[in-house]
């Protein structure tokens, strides 16, 4: 007797997912509520659902209830990135637009939804802009989102002199500034860039109520000081009297590579021109056959 030949047949998949759709907060048979946001919003959903679809939700929903009928209160996350969770989770799909895909990311990583994560990166590095560059950038670099930082620290690059003037380069984090400094394909001077950088530093200072030396320290080794002139060594100098955002062994050090370069033509390989670097006399000590903007 022939032995039984299974083979598994696929149906319509779209039409599986649109009738999912239909139970996306849908109050009908549905058997958890949750308490959305600041306003707590009603929002309705299905245990066996998210349980087999999330395992932070499975954890989430095991854990026992005073009362089982209890609404569940989110109040970290706004019901419009809650909603666009369910819909990947009901539908295997999301509807994203530049007011939430960050906040859906963030959401996708603490429930541990992996493919979400990778939509939601996709999403914002198709529609990235000069206002959401920064942003993107710290939401990657808190997140480890490896591919996403790299196309968002080549846009930043590429579109530098806009991004230093956004709201969100100065709240970056220290971490992510100091991620964006080592970069030699900024396309911003170096006087310009370190003005960006105190001017970050004045608001963190603001904000955390540390000194601008403070908030700078880790990130002040990552600006090029040899690459200005001695003129603007001078007004950098006379500038940071007000603020002493740069230790005066930094201005130091800028200074004694100049005397280095002047006494005996040496060059310093901790000092490399950026892409945006404009040219200065002295940068031939840098790479005597250097022509252009390039990098050691």
């Amino acid at each position: 007797m022939a032995s039984p030949c299974s083979v598994l047949m696929l149906g319509d998949s779209d039409a599986f997912a649109a009738s999912l759709r239909t139970l996306i907060n849908n109050p009908q048979f549905s058997d958890v509520t949750f308490l959305v946001g600041r306003e707590q919003k009603e929002v309705f959903a299905h245990r066996c659902l998210l349980s087999s679809r999330c395992q932070a939700f499975h954890a989430m929903l095991s854990q026992p209830q005073k009362a089982p009928q209890a609404p569940l209160i989110l109040s970290h996350v706004q019901p419009e990135v809650f909603l666009a969770v369910l819909e990947y989770l009901y539908s295997n799909s999301v509807t994203l637009n530049n007011l939430i895909a960050l906040e859906v990311l963030t959401s996708s990583v603490e429930y541990g939804l992996d493919d979400l994560s990778r939509l939601c990166a996709e999403f914002i590095k198709n529609t990235l802009n000069v206002e959401q560059a920064c942003e993107a950038f710290q939401a990657a670099v808190a997140y480890r989102q490896v591919d996403l930082q790299v196309h968002c620290l080549a846009f930043i690059e590429n579109h530098t002199q806009e991004v230093v003037q956004t709201h969100g380069f100065l709240e970056l984090s220290e971490l992510a500034m100091q991620a964006i400094l080592q970069s030699n394909g900024l396309a911003i001077d170096e006087v310009k860039l370190i003005h960006a950088v105190r001017e970050w530093a004045h608001v963190g200072s603001a904000v955390l109520g540390r000194s601008v030396r403070d908030v700078a320290g880790a990130v002040v080794p990552g600006l090029r000081l040899a690459l200005l002139s001695p003129s603007e060594l001078t007004t950098l100098e006379e500038d940071n009297r007000k603020d002493q955002m740069i230790p005066v062994e930094s201005l130091a050090e800028a200074w004694k590579l100049h005397a280095l370069w002047k006494g005996r033509g040496g060059r310093s390989s901790s000092c490399r021109r950026r892409r945006g670097t404009l040219p200065r006399e002295h940068h031939h000590h840098l790479d005597p056959q250097h022509k252009g903007h390039g990098v050691l």
